[in-house]
C-alpha cells in the first residue's frame, strides 16, 4: 500500500465515480480503475459496490475511508511542518554561553532575530568556558558562545567581535597613576582570578607566564562582582575583560590598560564539526555573524 493509492481512493470515495475522481486527479480513468483493484486485493475486501448504479463505499470501504482520510490529513500536516522549518518559519536552537558573555553580548541581537524569526525559540543555558565545550561536544547544546581558542579539532568557530583584557586596582595602588602597563611590571603583584574553570583564568596565567612570571594567586572566585569588590579592598590587583570591568560601576577601581603583551578576548559561536546543524541554527549563526562580525 503507498500514499497513492490512498489519494486516489479517496478521492474516487468522495466523487463516488471513477471519472470524476480521474478529472480531479489528473489521470487516466484505467489508472484510477487499476489502483483501486490492487487496493481491494492488498486489504483482502472489497472497498467499492459497483453494482448499484451509483457507486457507494462498503462497509470495509467507510473504514478505510476513516484512516485514509486521517492518514492523508497527517502527511499533509507533516509536509506543511518541513516546509515551514525548510522556510525558516519555526524551531529551536539550543544554546550554551558563558556567565556575563551572553548578557553582554546577545539581548539585542536576540531582540532583532524574533522579529524576524518569532517560529524560532531559542532556548540558552550558562556553562563555565571548559563544562560548555562538554556540553557542545556531548550534543546538549546546538551552539556555544564562548571565547577563542577553542579545540580546532572537535569544534568549528564563527569568530565575533573582540575585546582587550584590562588591569583594575584599587584608586590608591601605584597603578592607579598609570594609564597603561606591561604586564611584566605586574609580576610582584598580588593576583585575584576567577576559578580555574573560566577561561579568563588560564588566558592571565598564559599571558603572565609569557611576560616571564608565574601570577602570585591571592584568592580565586567563580563571581566576577566579588572580584571586584576583592579589588576595591585593596586585596589584590586582576585582569578582566574590559566589558566586565565597564559593570563593576565601583569609583574606587582604576583601569589601566595593558600594552604588552595585548590580550585579545575574542568571542565566538563554536559548535561541533560533525553535528547537524537545524535549518533555524544555520539561519541564527548567519543573523549573528551580520550583526557582531569582527
Amino acid at each position: 500500500m503507498d500514499i497513492r493509492q490512498l489519494q486516489y481512493f479517496v478521492e474516487v470515495a468522495k466523487q463516488r465515480n471513477f471519472t470524476k475522481a480521474a478529472n480531479a486527479l489528473h489521470v487516466s480513468q484505467p489508472s484510477i480503475s487499476k489502483m483501486m483493484k490492487a487496493l481491494e486485493e492488498e486489504l483482502g475486501v472489497v472497498l467499492l459496490d459497483r453494482s448499484e448504479r451509483k457507486m457507494e463505499l462498503t462497509e470495509a470501504g467507510e473504514l478505510v475511508y476513516g484512516y485514509a482520510t486521517k492518514v492523508l490529513q497527517l502527511m499533509e500536516g507533516m509536509s506543511s511542518s518541513i516546509a515551514e522549518i525548510r522556510n525558516v518559519e519555526r524551531g529551536r536552537v539550543k544554546m550554551g554561553m558563558m556567565p556575563t558573555v551572553g548578557s553582554f553580548l546577545l539581548p539585542n541581537v536576540i531582540a532583532l532575530f524574533k522579529k524576524q524569526y518569532p517560529g524560532i525559540d531559542i532556548e540558552m543555558k550558562e556553562y563555565s568556558a571548559k563544562l560548555l565545550e562538554v556540553q557542545v561536544e556531548q550534543g546538549s547544546v546546538d551552539l556555544g558562545l564562548t571565547v577563542l581558542p577553542t579545540d580546532a579539532e572537535k569544534f568549528a568557530a564563527v569568530p565575533l567581535v573582540s575585546e582587550d583584557v584590562v588591569a583594575i586596582a584599587h584608586q590608591k595602588h601605584w597603578l592607579a597613576g598609570m594609564d597603561e602597563v606591561n604586564l611584566a611590571q605586574l609580576k610582584d603583584e598580588d593576583f585575584i582570578l576567577f576559578t580555574e574553570e573560566y577561561a579568563i583564568h588560564d588566558v592571565v596565567r598564559q599571558a603572565c607566564m609569557k611576560s616571564g612570571f608565574e601570577p602570585k594567586v591571592a584568592y580565586m572566585s567563580s563571581l566576577w562582582d566579588f572580584v571586584g569588590e576583592m579589588v576595591a579592598t585593596q586585596l589584590g590587583i586582576s585582569l578582566l575583560p574590559r566589558s566586565i570591568v565597564r559593570r563593576l560601576n565601583n569609583s574606587q577601581l582604576h583601569t589601566v590598560n595593558i600594552a604588552s603583551p595585548v590580550i585579545d578576548w575574542q568571542y565566538a559561536l563554536i559548535y561541533r564539526k560533525d553535528s547537524y546543524l537545524s535549518h533555524a541554527t544555520r539561519a541564527f549563526i548567519d543573523f549573528v555573524k551580520q550583526h557582531l562580525s569582527p
